[in-house]
């Protein structure tokens, strides 16, 4: 299914995560594409669907747990790079590298897993930058990071808007280029 929007909605708690989610799912026609627990004992809820759907699905959700709320965002007209970039199968083609490296590593790390979908959105549409990873919470204690690759100015450019979306909410961790990365760092991407 090709979704025109995405909403996420990240909980402080597993039992209210399942309240919020049954909440959401029965306010509109979405569908849930990730559901579950991530680190420091939280839950997040991702669905996808039209805009309107996914606006009002979000909505009920933060209607069902005012109080249980970390962070939500809604992101209409949502990139087709983030899902896979999600779902980390992105693999780095040759256009996407020389001399078996990209000419750039654009990252970008937050505090919170919702937000990190906004700022790939933003940098995709930003720039012209491969997003090839969005790791939400897992083994990170909570927090969220994504990469992209391409040249210099298109991942400075992407880091930039990526980071301004991430500081609008005081959530920023680091936000960076590294130029030519070694061939060892991009090894499990390449």
């Amino acid at each position: 299914m090709i979704h025109r929007a995405i909403g996420m909605i990240e909980l402080t708690s597993v039992g209210i995560g399942y309240l919020v989610q049954d909440a959401m799912l029965k306010a509109a026609d979405v569908e849930l594409i990730l559901g579950r627990t991530i680190c420091s004992g939280k839950y997040i809820n991702l669905v996808g669907g039209a805009i309107a759907s996914v606006q009002a699905s979000v909505e009920a959700g933060l209607q069902a747990a005012p109080d249980g709320v970390i962070d939500h965002v809604t992101v209409p007209n949502v990139h087709e790079s983030v899902f896979p970039a999600l779902g980390q199968s992105v693999q780095l083609t040759v256009s996407d590298k020389k001399n078996g490296t990209p000419d750039a590593l654009g990252i970008v790390e937050s505090y919170s897993a919702s937000v990190i979908l906004e700022a790939a959105d933003a940098a995709a549409k930003a720039a012209h930058v491969t997003l090839f990873r969005i790791h939400m919470a897992m083994a990170l204690g909570g927090k969220a990071f994504m990469l992209m690759a391409g040249s210099v100015a298109s991942c400075e450019a992407g880091v930039a808007a990526a980071r301004e979306v991430v500081v609008d909410k005081g959530l920023l961790v680091s936000a960076l280029t590294i130029a030519r990365p070694s061939r060892e760092l991009m090894a499990e991407y390449i």
